[in-house]
């Protein structure tokens, strides 16, 4: 993998609840990819291409793990009480998130032009990635399959334009205040500042396509984060220790 890409197959939701589900049963990544095998091997032939899918949504559901235990733990446990399709994608996201630092990038240009109210490309997406992390043999192909998963996770929509597409209407909402501190933790895990300003922080850009609510005060008392007060009168908000 080239500077930690890895991303580098098309990821369906369904695969997705599926893996969660069935973490549910197991941590044991074999057992997963036996499990999993028949699932993926309705859309890909190739036990090659099986095999790197699997790698991914192990990476997603089991190892995630070793990059932040809590949240991962908190996520196992709200997937098998999550009953709505959007409750369990802000799940998937913030696993997601955690798993693999190249998505955030993507995910958060993405946001970046949606939110500007240009139209999104794979191509507009691998230039401006290209532009900090150089050229690399594997960008080019992760960057479709950043953006395909995100349209296939109904995160975008066809524009008028082939090819190119807009941030979708309407953000995901809940008003669990708890869930949405979850997927913020995920995000502040991801992001390589171990700190960010209150407003950056509800703002990111690869969070463009779920509605944070949370005010101070909600972070504060969700376990999750410590909120200072700097010289400026500004918040300053990173996970709690």
């Amino acid at each position: 993998m080239d500077k930690g890409i890895g991303f580098n197959r098309n990821i369906f939701l369904h695969w997705l609840d599926a893996t969660a589900s069935f973490r549910q049963q197991t941590a044991d990544a074999d057992a997963m990819r036996d499990r999993l095998e028949p699932v993926v091997g309705q859309r890909i032939s190739s036990a090659e291409n099986q095999r790197k899918a699997i790698d991914i949504l192990n990476n997603i559901w089991i190892h995630s793990r070793d990059v932040a235990p809590m949240l991962h733990d908190e996520a196992v446990s709200r997937f098998g009480a999550a009953e709505e399709a959007e409750t369990r994608l802000w799940l998937h996201y913030g696993m997601v998130l955690l798993a693999y630092p190249f998505f955030r990038e993507a995910a958060a240009v993405v946001g970046q032009l949606g939110r500007r109210g240009s139209l999104i490309s794979s191509g507009e997406v691998k230039r401006r990635l290209t532009a900090t992390r150089g050229q690399l043999g594997s960008l080019n192909k992760a960057v479709e399959r950043v953006v395909f998963s995100l349209r296939e996770w109904d995160m975008l929509e066809e524009a008028n334009r082939r090819h190119h597409y807009t941030l979708r209407e309407r953000c995901l909402e809940t008003d669990d205040a708890s869930l949405q501190a979850w997927l913020v933790a995920c995000a502040l895990t991801a992001h390589p500042a171990e700190e960010l300003p209150y407003l950056d922080l509800v703002r990111l850009p690869e969070l463009f396509a779920f509605r944070i609510s949370l005010g101070l005060d909600a972070l504060r008392t969700s376990g999750h984060f410590a909120v200072s007060r700097q010289g400026g009168g500004w918040e300053a908000v990173r996970l709690a220790r």
